[in-house]
């Protein structure tokens, strides 16, 4: 449970959210649990006051029950990304509105709401390889070369890679934190 008497762990939003706290991932997608609505939707403007000087924000994408769906990014790398064509195009063939990415995120929310399969262009937003998004959909999520945060079918070698900073920077961002470090020390200004 990521919120304990309404308050989500911060020790758990870190294990989380790690490599885009540093600036090296352009976002993080995890479920919350929570007790107060009205708490939580609280808490995440305090995370925002904290966060957004750094470069990150945190959104509530969709809530169900006692949960929310919450994505922690980096708009200005998620901008960077918005500059891949091969994004663009699966974007727009979605019917996103590719010349604001903030909008595409308002896009993405309702079709989390409104579509009974999960959208997975959602990975288009976490900074996966447009190459790996289009191959797990259309591959439907069969046939890829290796699996770490995501399911590889292009880069392998890129991939494995990039998966190992991320697992060494959740490791090291968690070992801080342990060590009493806090959330807004950890974020990276960018």
């Amino acid at each position: 449970m990521l919120f304990r008497s309404d308050k989500m762990s911060e020790e758990l939003f870190v294990s989380q959210s790690a490599p885009t706290l540093a600036g090296i991932k352009t976002g993080n997608l995890f479920t919350a649990e929570f007790v107060n609505h009205e708490i939580a939707m609280d808490e995440i403007r305090q995370l925002n006051v904290s966060l957004t000087p750094k470069g990150v924000r945190v959104i509530p994408l969709r809530e169900s029950k006692n949960r929310m769906l919450i994505y922690v990014y980096r708009p200005n790398c998620l901008q960077v990304d918005f500059t891949n064509e091969d994004l663009l195009e699966m974007l727009r063939n979605l019917k996103y509105p590719v010349s604001n990415p903030e909008r595409c995120i308002v896009c993405l929310a309702q079709r989390l709401r409104e579509c009974e399969v999960f959208p997975h262009e959602i990975g288009l937003f976490l900074g996966y390889p447009p190459e790996d998004v289009k191959g797990f959909i259309e591959n439907k999520a069969q046939n890829y070369k290796i699996v770490g945060t995501w399911k590889v079918y292009g880069d392998e070698r890129e991939a494995e890679k990039r998966f190992n900073r991320f697992r060494k920077c959740t490791a090291d961002y968690c070992m801080r934190m342990e060590k009493g470090s806090t959330l807004d020390k950890l974020a990276v200004a960018l």
